[in-house]
């Protein structure tokens, strides 16, 4: 089975519904950050710390290897969609949905200081949704707004994801 891919902004829901989204179909969860992490032998903040390309590079070996996989659901990084490739590998056998939250609702709730990208504090949360806004939208074979309550976006996927 083709995998089930959630990209979005940091903060947007990605790991949250991609938890719910594989208990309720029997999947397995991947955090990519984490499986980076855990493949590379380094902290996403350790390869920041070099740069973000050197982060991005280690991004796209795990998505490519994530890629090669079946059945899972995924939850991206935030800014995956910055290297076409990346994407091109996770249509190559997978789904992907960009859930769409309001900048204004990721600033209000998100810890900005735990996000690497986002430690400049809120303003960059606006910044970066302006930024990556329309890879997200090109990337996406599905956008969901991630608007109302959890359950009743997690029924919207469900219901996308059974007519598939």
């Amino acid at each position: 089975m083709r995998n089930i891919i959630l990209i979005g902004m940091p903060g947007s829901g990605k790991t949250t519904f991609g938890k719910a989204i594989a208990e309720r179909l029997g999947r397995p969860f991947i955090d990519a950050d984490d499986y980076l992490e855990e493949k590379e032998g380094r902290t996403i903040a350790s390869l920041f710390a070099i740069s973000e390309d050197a982060f991005r590079d280690a991004e796209e070996r795990t998505i490519r290897d994530l890629s090669e996989k079946e059945n899972l659901v995924i939850a991206t990084g935030g800014g995956v969609i910055k290297r076409g490739a990346s994407i091109e590998n996770l249509k190559k056998n997978g789904h992907i949905f960009f859930l769409d939250r309001d900048a204004k609702d990721i600033a209000s709730d998100v810890e900005v200081e735990k996000r690497p990208l986002l430690k400049d504090g809120p303003q960059k949360v606006y910044d970066l949704y302006q930024e990556r806004i329309t890879l997200y939208r090109n990337a996406a074979d599905t956008i969901i707004g991630n608007h109302g309550t959890e359950e009743e976006v997690l029924e919207k996927i469900l219901a996308i994801i059974e007519g598939l």
